[in-house]
This record gives C-alpha cells, sequence and structure tokens, in this order.
C-alpha cells in the first residue's frame, strides 16, 4: 500500500473577507495549491470537500463547486464531507483512504466556509447544530454554551482557573501576531483577557469573548499524492501515524464529560502507531474553539494529569518557547476558525512548519508535528503525527 503524502498546499487569509461565498473562497486557493504542488488539474483523480454549511448559504452541493471554479476539474468525480469542526480532517482523512487504496495517485482537498454574511444570531443556531439538539439545543449561548457549561463543571470539580484560559488566550493572540493568515493580529496580554470589561464581556458561563474563537470566512487547499508520485515532486509531508475516534454525541451519555475520552484515545493511538511519545514532539496545533477545550486538550493528550492541565500553562511548558509550543500559528483563538477550513489549515500550518516556511511563526528545528481537530464537543476527534519526507 502506498502511502499518502501533503505534496502542496494553499491558504486564504481568514476573517470577514470580501469573497461573497464557498465558491470564490476556493477560487482563490484551487489554481495556487496545484501550481504549489507543481501538478495539473488533469493530474488530479478525486477532489475532496469539506465543507459544513448548515444555513450558512442555500447553495447546497458544494462538493460540485471545484468543478465551477477550474473548468478542467468538472468532470473528476467530487464528494463534500461535513462532520461539524472537524469537517477538514475528515475530507483530508478520506483523500488519503482514496489514494491508499489505490483508486487515484493525486487527490486534491478543499475546505472553506463563508460565515460573516450571515447575523450572529444565525450563526449561533448553526453552529448548535453541532451538539445534540434532542438535549442541548436549550443551553443558555448556543454553542457556546455548551463550552460554558463544560467551563463550570470543570471549575466546580478543580478550582477556577480562569486566570489560566485568559493565559492561553493571550498567548495564542501573541502568536497569531505574525501569522500573515490570522483573523486577528493583535497582542491583547493577559490582563484584557482576563478581566471581564465591555470589550471582552462574558459570553456564556465563565468564558469572556477572548475565551472564545472567532467566526470567519477562508479557504484552504491541498494536494495529496501517493508516495512513487511525491518523490518526483518538491516537497513531501508524511503522515508518521493518523488516528481518529469518536465519543458519544450526546453529553449526558459520557462517561465523564470533563475527561475528553475521545480525544484521549485518539492522541493514545497516534502516538503508539507512530512509535512515538509527546517528547518526541516539535509542536502540536490543537483545537481550541474554546479556551477551555485547549486546557483539557493538554491533559488528554498526556501533558498533565486530569484537573492540572493549568500547571503547564503557569510553567510555560506550552508557550512559543517552551518544552512543546501549543499552536504557534496563533490557533483558532487568533488565526480564526471558518468551520470546513479549520482542519485542513491545522495540516497545512503544521506542513509549513516542517518545511521551514512558517516565516514568522516558524519552531526552530520542527521535525515531527501533532495535530488534533475535534468536532463538537469531543465527538469526532482526529489526530496527526507529520513529518518532513521530501
Amino acid at each position: 500500500m502506498s502511502k499518502a503524502q501533503i505534496v502542496g498546499w494553499s491558504h486564504s487569509q481568514f476573517g470577514k473577507t470580501e469573497y461573497p461565498d464557498t465558491e470564490a473562497l476556493m477560487a482563490s486557493v484551487v489554481a495556487p495549491a496545484l501550481d504549489h504542488a507543481g501538478v495539473s488539474a488533469e493530474e488530479v483523480d478525486g477532489i475532496f470537500v469539506g465543507v459544513l454549511n448548515g444555513g450558512f448559504s442555500k447553495q447546497e452541493f458544494q462538493g460540485a463547486l471545484v468543478g465551477m471554479v477550474e473548468g478542467s476539474l468538472a468532470a473528476v468525480p467530487s464528494v463534500r464531507l461535513e462532520n461539524a469542526c472537524s469537517t477538514g480532517s475528515s475530507a483530508i482523512y478520506t483523500a488519503m483512504d482514496f489514494i491508499e487504496s489505490g483508486r487515484g495517485r493525486i487527490a486534491l482537498v478543499v475546505g472553506a466556509e463563508k460565515m460573516t454574511a450571515v447575523p450572529t444570531e444565525r450563526v449561533s443556531d448553526i453552529l448548535l447544530g453541532g451538539s445534540y439538539r434532542k438535549e442541548e439545543a436549550d443551553v443558555e449561548g448556543g454553542f457556546a454554551g455548551v463550552f460554558g457549561r463544560i467551563a463550570q463543571n470543570y471549575f466546580q470539580r478543580y478550582g477556577d482557573r480562569s486566570e489560566e484560559l485568559a493565559m492561553i488566550a493571550a498567548k495564542n493572540h501573541a502568536n497569531g501576531v505574525n501569522n500573515p493568515y490570522a483573523h486577528m493580529r493583535k497582542d491583547f496580554g493577559f490582563d484584557f483577557c482576563n478581566q471581564v470589561s465591555d470589550k471582552n464581556p462574558r459570553v456564556a458561563g465563565p468564558l469572556r469573548r477572548t475565551d472564545c474563537s472567532l467566526v470567519s470566512d477562508g479557504a484552504v487547499a491541498l494536494v495529496l499524492a501517493d508516495e512513487e508520485t511525491a518523490a518526483g515532486l518538491n516537497r513531501a509531508i508524511g503522515f508518521r501515524a493518523r488516528a481518529n475516534v469518536n465519543d458519544v454525541f450526546a453529553l449526558s451519555r459520557r462517561r465523564d464529560v470533563l475527561a475528553f475520552d475521545g480525544p484521549r484515545a485518539a492522541w493514545r493511538k497516534a502516538l503508539e502507531q507512530g512509535g512515538v511519545t509527546l517528547d518526541d514532539l516539535s509542536f502540536v496545533e490543537t483545537h481550541d474553539c474554546f479556551t477551555i477545550a485547549e486546557l483539557i486538550e493538554y491533559e488528554a493528550m498526556g501533558l498533565a494529569p486530569q484537573g492540572e492541565g493549568y500547571k503547564v500553562v503557569r510553567d510555560g511548558t506550552t508557550a512559543r518557547a517552551g518544552r512543546l509550543p501549543v499552536n504557534p500559528s496563533g490557533g483558532l483563538k487568533s488565526k480564526g476558525h471558518p468551520i470546513g477550513a479549520t482542519g485542513v489549515s491545522m495540516h497545512v500550518m503544521a506542513a509549513m512548519q516542517l518545511m521551514n516556511e512558517a516565516g514568522g511563526i516558524q519552531v526552530p528545528d520542527a521535525k515531527l508535528a501533532g495535530v488534533f481537530n475535534m468536532g463538537g464537543a469531543a465527538v469526532s476527534n482526529f489526530v496527526s503525527i507529520l513529518e518532513r519526507v521530501k
């Protein structure tokens, strides 16, 4: 079996953009990604599109839009994936399965979302679709309220960690200042993130605005190729390991909602498959849709025992110059979170680091990357261990 490798990519600016829809966003990244990979549209065997939509646009059948933006791709088989906030990683893994099954040599993955064209209340309701509506639809604050409740329960069990959440927010915003693709390139500092104010009000439970990721537009494309094809191209990023683990959708039926059992199992499987430990990783891009998520993810990946994730915030372990930098890109907190594009972006950010092409956010001597992308409240969980092959 020939393993799939990342051979090229293109990343749009994230934020409130002038692009009117996902079709225009896709058009901004498809041709540049193929050019970056050094392949032609005629060589693409399959297209895998990640778009949540869910009401952001009346246009469905979004897998067919790539053929609209690049006519020579119109006859190429194309499918659209949707898996909440893990939509982008789902598209990547499906494309990898396509290549590794021998059905094709080159696959194009495109993740996109246009979120800013609908009212804020509508955004909240669309995102609530990532929770189990039969039980969680009435949570105050929408999807943010789901994580606000998680934060509240975490504080009740382990103590108030508002300061550590502010430290995570400040870290990610400081990291994002030098990321040219980031939605919010501003260092707010700890004091601003830690204080409730008119500019930083509470959003849900103990979560403040600075604890919540941004509503963004954006698109990212990457090209995958089998090993033989990749060997003849300019670059190749391989997957030392990849794991996808789900947990129960309804939070009420979890063993322990604060344990993040799905992420924990995905990390364990990926590290075992790759024959590595966290100490071998150069950095991690993790899914900080809310700062409480990043805090619990420290525990799920094994950086700290349950309830003690605050320690790696305070001792600087996850800082840019720390033992294991987490979210050197600025994460979803600074970079933005256009749902369908997020998982693809996280893999591209990691690939740029491994190719030493990350500019101002470069982690020195980056050799091995961890990527964690999740859908919903730790329901669909993806962990990739990436390394440079060429």
